[in-house]
């Protein structure tokens, strides 16, 4: 190790001590990159700061941020997401473990138009958590559903984490969200699936909602069904549909998301001035925080590479005399620790640059380990001791306590694993959507060059025939 490749490392150590001490992240980024770059490479660390602010302003996949986090944040102060739950429970009342189906397939329709973790399991536990402790359903399983069932946003398009992780690691948003769809649904299903059951095997962990609670009629279910189904549904048809057809790009399709989620909650006779306001002020919190952070991280990792730390790493990663999937279990187990004391900005933003060149020289395909990392860290953010989702749920439903909310969400970090597993030794879980994506756009791509054969074989005929 040289003395540059040295003092990038002792940079890093202290970072992170600076970060679990309690000091801000982007700050301690932007000084310590500064102060360790200029000691390292003089004035130039100044020119480079310049030029990657600048550099990383013109991503356009950035500007898809901001209108993603009001679309969510418009869905939750429009109570769009009461309207899905009561929907669904009418529709699936009779059946056991209906509820748990209600809270996961509420979550997952949600996350789509939302995204939103904290917002998604406050919610559910407010709507879904009384009506479970009177319907007699286990704690411990209810617990675990709604706290599972509110990871589902950072992973189910059009998650802004995905947005942000796709430039980072140098891929297409429209290719990260194709290869999180597999995964997303495959873990919904596995939730709906050991819930419902478990509820036939013992109906006493999740009997039918109690009669008096059910719509008096066929009519009413179809009708609620109607009002709170269909317009999300199109919302997100809509929204992912053009980005994924290539009609729209991400941020084109973003904002046509918000425009339609504001439509919706003034159909719904929900809108107000000052909610829609707070929705401004929190979508305006949220992405300074992200994209301050993505600045300062931005700087700390061209520091960081310039100072051949980031190489040494990558180089030393792939010397070690371990298989490639046994050094790419080595990265993801890395990850899931980091997810306990980091939110997801600082992994993508910090943490991913560093580790994603390992899993690049191992050979594996980027977008397929955007996705895996992706499900890593929703399964970090459900594991005790330090997944909030807890601590969300725990505030909003006080009557549920803190020991058997930890060993709920345990049960589902099971299935999450599994999920893991599958993607691993399955890629095609996850790859099967962006390659038959890839298959279409080439077969456009063919069919707009045909009618240019037969012109080019003409002239080709022709020139045989004049001769030079």
């Amino acid at each position: 190790m040289t003395g540059l490749e040295l003092l990038g490392m002792v940079m890093l150590l202290v970072m992170l001590g600076a970060i679990f001490i309690g000091l801000p992240i982007s700050f301690t980024l932007l000084f310590l990159a500064l102060i360790f770059g200029f000691m390292g490479l003089g004035v130039r660390v100044f020119n480079l700061t310049y030029l990657q602010t600048f550099g990383l302003m013109k991503q356009d996949e950035f500007v898809a941020v901001p209108m993603f986090i009001l679309m969510g944040y418009v869905c939750d102060q429009g109570g769009l997401m009461e309207r899905l739950f009561k929907a669904f429970r009418d529709l699936f009342a009779p059946v056991r473990g209906a509820l748990y189906m209600v809270v996961i397939a509420t979550a997952t329709l949600f996350g789509i138009a939302a995204g939103t973790v904290g917002a998604t399991v406050a919610l559910l536990g407010i709507m879904a958590g009384p009506m479970m402790i009177r319907s007699g359903y286990d704690v411990r399983m209810s617990a675990g559903a709604i706290a599972a069932g509110g990871t589902l946003g950072i992973l189910i398009p059009p998650s802004v984490m995905l947005v942000v992780m796709a430039p980072v690691l140098d891929i297409s948003v429209i290719d990260l969200y194709a290869a999180a769809f597999g995964p997303g649904f495959l873990l919904s299903a596995m939730y709906i699936a050991y819930t419902m059951g478990r509820s036939f095997l013992n109906p006493k962990l999740g009997p039918p909602v109690p009669k008096e609670e059910r719509p008096e009629s066929l009519g009413i279910v179809l009708w609620e069904c109607l009002v709170g189904l269909v317009p999300v549904t199109v919302l997100t048809i809509v929204t992912l549909g053009a980005i994924l057809a290539g009609l729209t790009t991400a941020a084109e399709a973003a904002a046509l998301g918000a425009l339609g989620a504001i439509l919706l909650v003034i159909a719904y006779g929900k809108f107000t001035w000052k909610g829609f306001f707070n929705a401004c002020n929190l979508t305006l919190a949220t992405t300074s925080m992200v994209l301050f952070l993505a600045v300062a991280s931005n700087v700390f990792g061209a520091v960081f590479a310039w100072l051949g730390t980031a190489s040494w790493i990558t180089n030393t990663l792939l010397a070690a005399p371990l298989p490639a999937w046994g050094t790419m279990t080595l990265l993801l187990l890395l990850i899931f620790l980091l997810g306990w004391p980091f939110e997801w900005p600082a992994i993508v933003l910090i943490f991913l640059p560093l580790l994603a060149p390992v899993a690049k020289g191992l050979g594996y395909d980027m977008v397929w380990f955007g996705c895996i990392v992706a499900v890593v860290l929703q399964t970090a953010f459900l594991s005790p001791p330090v997944a909030m989702s807890a601590y969300y749920l725990k505030q909003v439903v006080k009557e549920w306590n803190l020991k058997l909310i930890y060993r709920g969400m345990a049960d589902f970090m099971v299935i999450q694993v599994i999920c893991v597993v599958l993607v691993l030794i399955f890629p095609s879980i996850a790859m099967w959507f962006p390659n038959w994506l890839q298959e279409r756009r080439t077969a456009a791509r063919s069919a707009q060059m045909e009618p240019r054969q037969p012109l080019n074989a003409a002239l080709e005929a022709a020139s045989l025939r004049i001769g030079p």
